[in-house]
């Protein structure tokens, strides 16, 4: 199923995947950065980019996190990685503790966790070939001959849809688009079972965007991968994911089923997301919630609802508590006091 696909012909069976095995679980997961440096510790501030995130990921399942930027969509990735030491929380991957393992293990873990990044054009060496850059992770994991893996790099190419041409070729010859097909091939190298991918069509043409879809589409079928698949295209998000989290300032308000979110959204904020997605029919109209108010600091986040300032709906009894996702029943969960 491609990009060029109604979304709602989405294959049902890329739902409801509640009986797969629990890959990846995220467990109070905070991440502070300290401002400025202070002679006083009771002085120092800190930024709140993941304030208490938690989420489940399932084995085969994609699950898509949106929100604005700076909200800490990106750096929940990395946490997850471990590129970023967390302030406190877990992240269990095959039942083991990621922030608990010696250099032995996270070398290991390297394999089975990857990550594609946002920019096609910084990711990349400029100083190595591309055969020079997929050939990298095996030598680093000590994996097969050099003739070995010069054919698995080749073999690599030509699953994610460059010719083996490419293979001595610099990055810099490279449009956006394969730039990117070069990271997945990268990302995809080591035959990884979960894969961040932050924001990957993000900076590449619409036309390009679709086809980098469809090869992450493909690939994830093929291999059962699972993914965390970060982004601000919410259409994009709708197609490849089975999951949607929805993060606000540091902390995730809204998580559900894709269909049931896009459906029924509960969380004022997420209305309000959805309600920006343009129509394609012009004739058909969609009145647009335009939040107002400003975004609290991450340096000062409030006790109280952190929406409550640009919320349309808010009511007094918002500001008396600092609201958990609340089950509304099957898997939807909204940090919201009205449905409490």
């Amino acid at each position: 199923m491609h990009i060029e696909t109604q979304i709602q012909d989405i294959p049902s069976e890329r739902r409801g995947m509640g009986d797969q095995e629990i890959l990846l679980s995220v467990q109070h997961l905070k991440k502070y950065f300290r401002t400025e440096p202070s002679w006083f510790k009771q002085d120092e501030k800190f930024v709140h980019a993941v304030d208490d995130v938690s989420f489940e990921i399932r084995q085969g399942e994609v699950l898509g996190l949106v929100g604005e930027s700076g909200c800490g969509k990106s750096t929940t990735g990395r946490l997850i990685l471990r590129l970023l030491s967390p302030t406190s929380g877990r992240v269990v991957f095959q039942g083991r503790d990621v922030f608990q393992m010696d250099r032995h293990q996270l070398r290991v873990l390297r394999q089975k966790m990857q990550i594609i990044f946002q920019d096609p054009y910084a990711s990349l060496n400029p100083r190595m070939t591309v055969g020079e850059i997929l050939e990298e992770p095996f030598i680093i994991h000590r994996q097969g001959q050099r003739t070995e893996r010069q054919q698995k790099v080749r073999q690599i190419l030509n699953k994610v849809g460059l010719s083996s041409d490419a293979f001595s070729r610099y990055p810099h010859e490279f449009s956006g688009g394969q730039r990117q097909r070069i990271g997945v091939a990268r990302a995809i190298a080591l035959n990884p079972q979960f894969i961040v991918a932050d924001e990957p069509v993000s900076s590449l043409d619409v036309s390009i965007q679709a086809q980098i879809i469809n090869l992450l589409e493909d690939l994830q079928e093929e291999y059962r991968l699972s993914m965390l698949f970060i982004a601000h295209d919410l259409n994009i998000v709708r197609h490849i994911s089975d999951r949607v989290a929805v993060m606000y300032l540091g902390r995730i308000v809204e998580i559900a089923d894709t269909e049931e979110l896009f459906n029924r959204p509960m969380h004022p904020y997420t209305e309000a997301l959805l309600s920006a997605i343009p129509i394609p029919d012009p004739k058909t109209k969609r009145p647009k919630i335009l939040l107002e108010g400003d975004i609290p600091s991450p340096v000062d986040i409030p006790p109280y609802c952190r929406f409550y300032s640009r919320c349309p709906k808010r009511v007094p009894d918002c500001l008396k508590i600092d609201p958990p996702r609340y089950d509304v029943g099957q898997g939807h969960q909204v940090a919201c006091i009205l449905v409490k």
